[in-house]
């Protein structure tokens, strides 16, 4: 199958080479994304025209990420490839964990999120602010057939956020044995540490292991 060459049910391809479509219209994800599957035989696409996200009900990160990755599939006819990342602030008993975006309220911004975070660790300092970022990663097929990665970075909330770079909650959070918050390292420095380009590794690595980039 070449060139978009495609019958009833089969895998989109391009210049035989799966096309994946990524489940978000997080434009700051893409680009982060698009930079962790540089090195994959697979061409990412951006949402269809017009497609709207389900609402993500799960109750875990995977949940989520599964949700998002079927619907997606199933209405572009194509490999899609979603995740759902989520802090967890040991303080805060996991918070804001699964609804690490919206935490301040639906259709918040960043500044919001991290705003209420601050608020609810006032009081509480040094070690006693461990977090971690975890990344659950879902591969899935018009099929059926479905892949998951997990990735995870340990480290601190700070009391006010650094940096300019990066996005969420990533100028408040600095990774274990580091100096740098996430939003003070480049594109390059954070895509060799962070919880998205662990999950990352981890999903091309069984794929390499199938011997094929469609799951």
């Amino acid at each position: 199958m070449t060139g978009g060459e495609a019958g009833a049910g089969a895998v989109p391809m391009t210049d035989s080479r799966p096309v994946w479509i990524l489940a978000s219209g997080n434009r700051h994800k893409h680009a982060e994304v698009s930079a962790l599957l540089a090195d994959a035989p697979v061409e990412l696409r951006p949402l269809p025209d017009g497609f709207v996200m389900p609402e993500e009900t799960g109750a875990t990160l995977l949940a989520n990420a599964r949700l998002k990755a079927r619907a997606v599939a199933a209405a572009a006819g194509a490999i899609a490839l979603a995740d759902d990342t989520g802090l967890e602030v040991d303080a805060l008993g996991g918070e804001p964990g699964v609804r690490s975006s919206r935490y301040a309220g639906e259709n918040v911004t960043y500044a919001d999120n991290n705003r209420l975070l601050l608020e609810r660790l006032s009081g509480i300092h040094g070690v006693n602010r461990r977090a971690r970022f975890r990344c659950v990663l879902v591969l899935a097929g018009p099929d059926g057939k479905e892949l998951t990665a997990e990735g995870k970075v340990e480290g601190f909330i700070l009391g006010t956020p650094r940096g300019e770079a990066g996005f969420g909650y990533d100028p408040l959070f600095l990774p274990e044995g580091g100096e740098r918050t996430l939003a003070e390292l480049s594109a390059g420095e954070k895509n060799s540490l962070s919880h998205r380009a662990r999950a990352a590794e981890a999903l091309k690595e069984s794929l390499r292991t199938l011997g094929r980039w469609v799951p």
